[in-house]
């Protein structure tokens, strides 16, 4: 069964432009069998690459985020036959989302405005 096939499979399905938006991060995994979960927090990291790469503002960059979200609780979903993976599918999330972070430090604090209070 493929990543695609089996996002299909879910109930209540996901709607079919979130489908599409995670397909398409799963494209860039050679590696289509949906035993290995690790293959969503890739598609993740895809997802966050272009979000951060592109203007976050975007009605894309949303859907985009959206699926990234979607793409770390299908990883640990895809884990629910086998509870002894759950350990190493964080691990690799922890390490994949850590080297997007990097590649795209937050801004510096002075150059955010201060929170006003209320």
């Amino acid at each position: 069964m493929t990543h695609a096939e089996w996002l299909r499979e879910r109930t209540p399905p996901p709607p079919a432009s979130l489908v599409a938006c995670v397909e398409g991060a799963l494209a860039d995994d050679g590696r289509r069998d949906a035993s290995r979960p690790e293959a969503f927090v890739d598609a993740s990291c895809v997802l966050l690459r272009r979000v951060l790469a592109g203007p976050v503002a975007s009605r894309a960059g949303a859907l985009a985020l959206l699926a990234a979200d979607a793409c770390i609780t299908y990883a640990f979903e895809a884990t629910a036959g086998d509870p002894s993976r759950v350990a190493a599918v964080a691990a690799h999330a922890n390490h994949c989302i850590g080297q997007v972070a990097a590649a795209f430090p937050a801004p510096a604090v002075g150059k955010l405005a201060p929170a006003r209070p209320s």
